[in-house]
């Protein structure tokens, strides 16, 4: 039992070291710029000075579509205030098909197509969807968050923002 402590001991403060190395960075998303659906492009630095939220979603994903109410709820909501929502599709998914879910789901908030990934770079080789980043004013990232959002926490965000 003795020699199992301090094996133990190790392999919890390798993982740890593993895990604080592995974790993602946030990424510079300064000179970013997204092309969306209707052609326009809009760069990071346009939306300097305004809250963002960068979602990334698929037409194929499941809780990216039953998400989309409280997307649409929270940009009705915040517009007013100044919050932009940008939704990026996939690399992965068809324009086509974005376009079919824009118009069946009447989305008020940019779209952006991502045909060749640099977006999902960008933010860190994202995989999986949904996923969101809520940027502040000054361009930094506030809060990440895999999965369907938390829209009580991200009200409370923008709220103090």
């Amino acid at each position: 039992m003795k020699r199992f402590i301090p094996i133990l001991l190790l392999l919890v403060a390798g993982s740890g070291v593993y895990f604080y190395k592995a974790s993602p960075k946030h990424p510079d998303i300064s000179k970013l710029s997204f092309t969306l659906i209707d052609g326009r492009r809009i760069t990071m630095e346009q939306l300097q000075g305004k809250p963002l939220l960068v979602t990334f979603w698929a037409t194929t994903c499941a809780s990216c579509i039953k998400e989309i109410p409280d997307l649409i709820s929270l940009y009705d909501k915040y517009s007013e205030m100044e919050l932009e929502i940008i939704a990026v599709a996939m690399p992965y998914d068809r324009p086509d098909h974005v376009l079919e879910m824009v118009k069946m789901h009447k989305l008020p908030y940019p779209i952006a197509l991502d045909i060749d990934a640099k977006i999902v770079r960008a933010f860190g080789n994202v995989r999986v969807t949904p996923n969101h980043f809520l940027i502040a004013a000054d361009g930094n990232i506030i809060k990440h968050q895999i999965g369907i959002i938390d829209i009580s926490a991200t009200e409370q965000l923008l709220r103090t923002m």
